[in-house]
């Protein structure tokens, strides 16, 4: 009998005294030098784990197999110190992250693994084999799903309603981190609770990763590594599963994704701007640029705000419509030849987090020759790319606030 869409487990989570010692930001928002700024003085920071090559020796290769040991070894101690306890029995968590004025509520579980590979839990972006690599050892190192894969669901009004019921008590612990983000989670133990969950997601036709594709791909590889060394699989084993925080839809914030490109090639700004009049209506503003709707850019050049609106109309396929998309298509690989984002060192790219002020700052100081500012993408895009089962460009959401690492983990045993 397949497992349903999601199911409960017993998690290795933080105990109450840690919590607010053991939260750390993703792994891969960090990097290793901020991560040991981040630790100092810390030695519970869930980054002991999740970027371990921060306990060995300077200049220590990332993927090392040091570094994943290190991480087992990290996480051994965690649970022998008490930092980190297991359930004593299968539940689920609700999830809440506060950022300002902004709350979203979630529910941590195991999906499915076939799921994810049947494409009924659906993806929008490629991945890369050494990023996959690397989730693959730290998940088989540490013998557990460290990081969870962030996915959005439809809600339904009885997932909706048990959400409630258990939100409507205390928390097992809220606390807030070091970038003023709360991270509140309720332990779902009740067991009618648990079926209602279970219930509402194994109707749900469709799950959507929102981001870790990385994570979901090395927990299907690490599944099949074990399922392929089990002379007798039962199909249930807790490999068969991986760590995920499933949102709705509409709760769900994403911030815009920018641009900024080092050098116009052999084009003076001005050739630069006269060529962009071909396919866009570029008009000088006073103040920032900031996009008002879908299909409208900013550009910052030579200290100046200028708003870009496309002449032509936008187009039906899902991945062209983009505004990613319709940017690289119609102004970065005809103007500039930039064709290959995941490559081209002469663009970057910068999280709606910090700002316009950041394009302003690396245009002014000569790091960069001009940047644009995006309309951010929609839930909607996002759900229309995924359904047509295809894939968006490189860099093409931002999804704030992060999810807590260490919060909450999956255990392979």
């Amino acid at each position: 009998m397949p497992l349903p869409l999601l199911r409960p487990f017993a998690a290795l989570r933080p105990t109450r005294d840690y919590v607010a010692k053991v939260v750390a930001p993703p792994y891969d928002v960090l990097s290793s030098d901020e991560a040991l700024v981040e630790v100092e003085g810390n030695p519970w920071s869930f980054l002991h784990i999740s970027k371990a090559e921060i306990d060995l020796p300077p200049g220590t290769d990332h993927y090392a197999p040091a570094v994943y040991a290190k991480s087992a070894e990290n996480l051994s101690n965690m649970i022998a110190r008490g930092v980190i306890k297991r359930e004593t029995r299968p539940c689920y968590y609700i999830y809440r992250l506060t950022m300002g004025e902004h709350v979203q509520t979630g529910v941590v579980g195991a999906a499915s693994v076939a799921a994810y590979d049947s494409n009924r839990i659906r993806k929008h972006e490629y991945t890369r084999p050494d990023k996959e690599d690397d989730r693959v050892r730290q998940i088989d190192a540490c013998n557990a799903q460290t990081g969870p894969v962030l996915l959005a669901h439809r809600p339904t009004s009885d997932l909706s309603a048990v959400i409630a019921e258990q939100v409507a008590r205390p928390p097992r612990f809220d606390v807030e981190a070091r970038d003023h983000v709360r991270h509140a989670l309720w332990v779902v133990e009740d067991d009618a609770a648990i079926a209602r969950i279970t219930a509402a997601f194994d109707a749900m036709p469709n799950l959507y990763i929102a981001d870790g594709h990385h994570r979901s791909a090395a927990a299907s590889r690490v599944a099949a590594m074990r399922r392929a060394a089990n002379p007798a699989p039962r199909g249930d084993e807790p490999y068969e599963s991986f760590l995920v925080v499933s949102f709705p839809i509409e709760e769900m914030r994403i911030l815009d994704y920018n641009r900024v490109v080092r050098d116009l090639g052999d084009m003076s700004c001005e050739d630069f701007r006269r060529r962009l009049e071909a396919d866009f209506i570029v008009d000088a503003v006073d103040g920032r640029a900031r996009p008002e709707r879908p299909h409208e850019f900013g550009m910052y050049m030579r200290r100046r705000w200028y708003r870009l609106r496309l002449r032509e109309g936008v187009p039906v396929d899902p991945v062209a419509r983009l505004d990613v998309s319709m940017l690289t298509d119609r102004l970065l690989r005809p103007v500039l030849g930039i064709s290959d984002l995941r490559k081209d060192a002469r663009i970057d790219f910068v999280g709606g987090k910090r700002g316009l002020s950041e394009l302003e700052r690396q245009v002014d100081c000569g790091e960069a020759v001009v940047a644009f500012a995006m309309y951010p993408t929609r839930m909607e895009d996002l759900i229309a790319v995924a359904e047509a089962g295809e894939v968006m460009p490189p860099k093409s959401t931002w999804f704030e606030p992060k999810l807590g690492d260490g919060l909450v983990s999956y255990p392979l045993d």
